[in-house]
């Protein structure tokens, strides 16, 4: 599943290319993917002209001049391919990137008057596609649930340890995973964030000290943030906005590199199981 930077790297990519277009038309193939009225997609969708794209965690925010959005989540497998004058992909790295749209994995095509097109194809049928208010969303069960985004300007280090206060009786890789605690964390940037701060996956959030919540407040926003400028990560189902593969998992200093030497101490990386998640760490820096 995508994390946070690879879903900002697709807002990015896509911003340059569909705001102010005006859309013609809507077709899908289920209301699994497109769970919305045909009256709505009528009054608030088509006509509509795009003005904004916006990330909440991992979740797109296409907002339109009817004030409506969609709300679009890639989930495992989902993609969002462009096809206009040049052609940019998005997702999940398989054949509908290049091939000829719509096919048999398209879920919601959307067509728009210069006769350019936006696909969300979706294999494994998990993703969603939903029109809904804009002025709502805040008050939708997953923005109620989800937490702060860890590279806001206003979310400082002490909010990020108070974050953690409701956990404190279970590991912190799980904790960083939870997202009603901290947004768009994924197994990925948990391991490299947790290596950079020399904390063992699987120390209790009540054992840590504020100084240790600091120093991981600042390895998470710093990786997250070289991930961003990097592309994402090429974690197997993962390019960026012009179809190429994100280039952070070149330069990850502890995911999936077991077996191999740490960069700091020399020490062989581990692989272990933590929250349930494949977890990689040096036995030697990130002693429990």
């Amino acid at each position: 599943m995508p994390e946070l930077p690879e879903v900002e790297t697709v807002r990015r990519g896509l911003s340059s290319l569909i705001i102010g277009k005006t859309i013609k038309s809507e077709t899908h193939d289920t209301e699994k993917g497109f769970p919305n009225t045909e009256a709505d997609v009528r009054s608030f969708l088509i006509d509509a002209t795009i003005i904004d794209i916006r990330r909440r965690a991992k979740v797109l925010m296409i907002d339109l001049s009817t004030g409506y959005s969609l709300l679009i989540h890639l989930k495992m497998t989902g993609q969002l391919v462009f096809v206009g004058d040049t052609r940019f992909g998005a997702g999940h790295p398989n054949d509908s990137l290049v091939n000829i749209l719509p096919d048999k994995s398209t879920r919601v095509t959307v067509q728009f008057t210069d006769g350019s097109a936006l696909y969300f194809n979706d294999q494994r049928k998990f993703g969603w596609v939903r029109l809904l208010p804009t002025i709502e969303i805040p008050n939708i069960d997953f923005m109620q649930k989800v937490g702060p985004e860890p590279l806001a300007k206003e979310f400082t280090a002490k909010e990020f340890m108070q974050r953690f206060s409701r956990r404190s009786k279970t590991n912190i890789k799980a904790a960083l995973l939870d997202q009603s605690v901290v947004a768009g964390v994924g197994n990925i940037y948990a391991d490299e964030s947790l290596w950079g701060a020399k904390l063992h996956p699987q120390r209790l959030v009540s054992s840590l000290s504020e100084q240790e919540f600091e120093t991981l407040y600042n390895e998470l926003r710093s990786v997250m943030n070289i991930a961003i400028e990097k592309g994402g990560s090429s974690n197997h189902t993962y390019v960026n906005a012009e179809g190429k593969k994100g280039s952070y998992m070149n330069f990850a200093r502890v995911f999936r590199r077991e077996g191999l030497a740490c960069p700091r101490c020399g020490t062989t990386i581990e692989k272990m199981r933590v929250a349930g998640r494949g977890t990689h760490i040096c036995p030697y820096c990130q002693q429990l």
